[in-house]
């Protein structure tokens, strides 16, 4: 299997996920009710940190949301550029710096949170969470195009 059709087979979990999370509010109820409790497992679910679509909250808040986004999207544009995710993964300090980089954001507003100084709003939640999901798939994408190419 070609690291392209590899890096398109990995596509489809993260783009069905956040499908799901997106639409959670108006899916069947049996298949919302699956969506909500698997949320549940991996997040908090606050509703003043989540984002509402017709009237209710997604499946996962707003950080979790983002994170699921940037993954989605980074991981969507792989494919169509195979070369720039595969130069991240050489030499390996640049997957920690990537990660490292894309996590510092959200850092500053996960302490900012905790310690009261500061309720940074849902959409800065996202934003900093498109961040690490986008660095987390190129890391991934690159690996798998890495591995492709021992």
């Amino acid at each position: 299997m070609s690291s392209r059709v590899a890096v398109a087979v990995l596509a489809v979990g993260p783009v069905l996920w956040f499908a799901l999370v997106a639409l959670s509010p108006v899916l069947p109820p049996l298949l919302g009710a699956a969506v909500y409790g698997l949320g549940g497992i991996i997040c908090h679910q606050l509703p003043d940190r989540s984002f509402h679509w017709h009237g209710a909250q997604l499946a996962v808040c707003a950080r979790c949301t983002g994170i699921y986004l940037g993954a989605c999207a980074s991981i969507v544009v792989a494919p169509l550029r195979p070369s720039v995710s595969a130069r991240w993964i050489r030499p390996p300090a640049r997957i920690a710096w990537l990660l490292g980089i894309a996590a510092v954001p959200m850092a500053v507003t996960l302490v900012a949170e905790w310690t009261g100084l500061w309720a940074p709003a849902s959409a800065l939640r996202a934003a900093t969470g498109v961040l690490v999901g986008a660095a987390g798939a190129v890391v991934v994408t690159a690996a798998v195009r890495c591995d492709k190419l021992r």
